[in-house]
């Protein structure tokens, strides 16, 4: 198996790290090499989280270069359109439509662009938006949404569907787990057929 680079891009609070968990739990369940690297940035206030995780047969390095990743995970719009410089000709996109204002946005100092999505669309051929925050509403928690998204590359990726599921078991606690299996599935309804 060649190796696989995922880049998980949001924002401090949307649960990247737990995301970036599941990915490398599968992965080293699956028999792969695995590498991961996160930068937190101001995570506790609202800032930029970013998580890197490489599988495959042999990975030397947990980073991705720019311009190398498969896939481009983004748990929210604007996140999403900084990190598409990392995605490689070719890659998948798939992000969450919810938007978060920056704090230069909240303070009154920038504004957030109108057209996020359409310059994400134009990036690449191989686009997906999922309502990240709605599905997990629907699952019965808003804070779902990224094993939603979780769930949404899970239908990408060449690994059984029933180790998701066990890792989302044992990574969450119990009295989550329901809830989470169903933000799963939602996920990958939202991509199938697409």
């Amino acid at each position: 198996m060649e190796t696989t680079n995922i880049l998980l891009a949001g924002v401090g609070g949307q649960g990247v790290l737990l995301a970036s968990q599941i990915f490398t739990s599968v992965a080293i369940e699956a028999d792969l090499d695995v590498k991961q690297s996160e930068v937190h940035g101001m995570s506790q206030r609202g800032g930029s989280v970013t998580s890197h995780v490489r599988f495959g047969e042999k990975v030397f390095s947990p980073t991705i270069d720019p311009g190398e990743a498969d896939f481009l995970i983004g748990f929210e719009r604007l996140e999403t359109l900084r990190n598409v410089h990392c995605l490689k000709s070719g890659g998948t996109i798939i992000y969450n439509s919810m938007r978060i204002n920056p704090s230069t946005v909240a303070a009154g100092v920038a504004e957030y662009p109108d057209d996020v999505a359409q310059q994400i669309a134009a990036f690449g051929e191989k686009t997906y938006q999922v309502d990240g925050l709605g599905l997990g509403q629907q699952a019965g928690n808003p804070r779902s949404s990224n094993v939603v998204m979780v769930g949404a590359v899970s239908c990408f990726l060449p690994l059984p569907e029933s180790l998701w599921e066990d890792k989302i078991r044992q990574l969450l606690p119990p009295k989550l787990v329901d809830l989470n299996l169903k933000a799963f599935h939602l996920g990958r309804e939202a991509v199938k057929g697409k």
